[in-house]
């Protein structure tokens, strides 16, 4: 087990602090709330349920419990809102920023939709943080600032030029919270997520991730659609391990660590066509029938990049982050909700 996580969870447990998680209906957020009320904090969750559901807060209720969700407010609120950055704000100690428009084919169709959440929506929620007095600010950053960057495994400092209005406003966000940190004095950690997936990630709509609209795919018969000929590769990370990079960032208590972004992923790459198999493995297991699909191909689409490889050296090294779920870990502890989740 991760050294420095399993002491932090400890440490919390003894002394609990009052946090705010925005997009905290999302599958990222409400994973946060989860886990954060399993370790006996107090949490204040803001969401206009634009892209997430009432149904995941519901599923962590019924995890946690009814004595662990009396720590839990849920501010129906939009962070376009200064107020309601403002009210969901007060008293926080940390904050936890995941609430935006994710999807490069989104932010390729509307861009200004996509600058206002993601851009006007951070700025508002970085000024109330400051307002507040918070302790830290963390933020989900992307990948995708990596752009055109050839190289690989991708490193902190070495980025190319943006592919997509989405991956502009990610590194706008970063260029907020430097500045913030120097003006102002913050404390903020950007965390750069390589495909995060998991347990309540919505499988709906036209800019679902791929992972949780395969297994929908198979759970029900349907075919499955590559973009391109299978071979793009991406550094999949389960949703825990995007977690555990959160409360490292927000309690670290070493000052080079902060004020600073870092990749977050498991530091492998897995081809279209290997995810693949993977899914189909486990959908087997509760349809064996699925054992026979084969996905369809389409064209490439655009704005995505080729492969995607992330160096985790800075978290492990600053932070302390260590992933305790490769793909084939996180998809198999996945799959049971998935599969009651998404079955026909």
């Amino acid at each position: 087990m991760p050294v420095a996580y399993e002491t932090l969870k400890e440490r919390l447990r003894s002394e609990p602090r009052r946090w705010l998680v925005t997009g905290a209906a999302g599958f990222i957020g409400s994973a946060l709330v989860e886990t954060l009320l399993y370790l006996d904090q107090v949490v204040v969750g803001l969401d206009n349920l634009s892209t997430g559901h009432r149904a995941n807060l519901e599923d962590v209720k019924r995890l946690v419990g009814n004595e662990r969700w009396r720590s839990f407010d849920f501010v129906e609120g939009d962070i376009r809102d200064p107020e309601d950055c403002r009210r969901a704000c007060d008293g926080a100690d940390y904050v936890l920023h995941h609430a935006a428009l994710g999807s490069v084919p989104r932010s390729i169709e509307d861009p200004v939709a996509t600058n206002d959440s993601n851009v006007t929506g951070f700025l508002n929620t970085l000024v109330a943080a400051r307002d507040a007095g918070v302790s830290r600010f963390v933020y989900a950053a992307s990948s995708s600032t990596y752009g055109d960057h050839p190289g690989l495994p991708k490193v902190e400092d070495s980025i190319g030029r943006p592919l997509s209005p989405y991956a502009v406003t990610k590194y706008v966000n970063e260029l907020y919270a430097d500045v913030f940190a120097r003006s102002y004095g913050m404390e903020t950690v950007g965390l750069r997520y390589f495909n995060v997936f998991g347990r309540r990630q919505d499988p709906e709509g036209a800019y679902a991730a791929v992972i949780p609209r395969w297994f929908a795919a198979l759970l029900r018969g349907e075919p499955c659609t590559i973009n391109g000929d299978g071979e793009t590769s991406r550094d999949f990370c389960y949703v825990g391990n995007a977690v555990q990079a959160n409360l490292l960032a927000a309690l670290t208590t070493d000052e080079a660590a902060v004020n600073q972004v870092y990749n977050v992923a498991y530091g492998e790459r897995t081809t279209l066509n290997e995810l693949f198999a993977l899914v189909r493995d486990q959908v087997s297991k509760d349809r064996p029938e699925a054992a026979d699909a084969e996905p369809v191909y389409r064209d490439f689409r655009p704005g995505d990049v080729r492969h995607s490889l992330a160096d985790i050296s800075k978290a492990r090294d600053l932070l302390g982050y260590a992933p305790t779920h490769s793909v084939r870990d996180g998809l198999s502890e996945a799959r049971v909700w998935y599969r009651d989740a998404m079955a026909p």
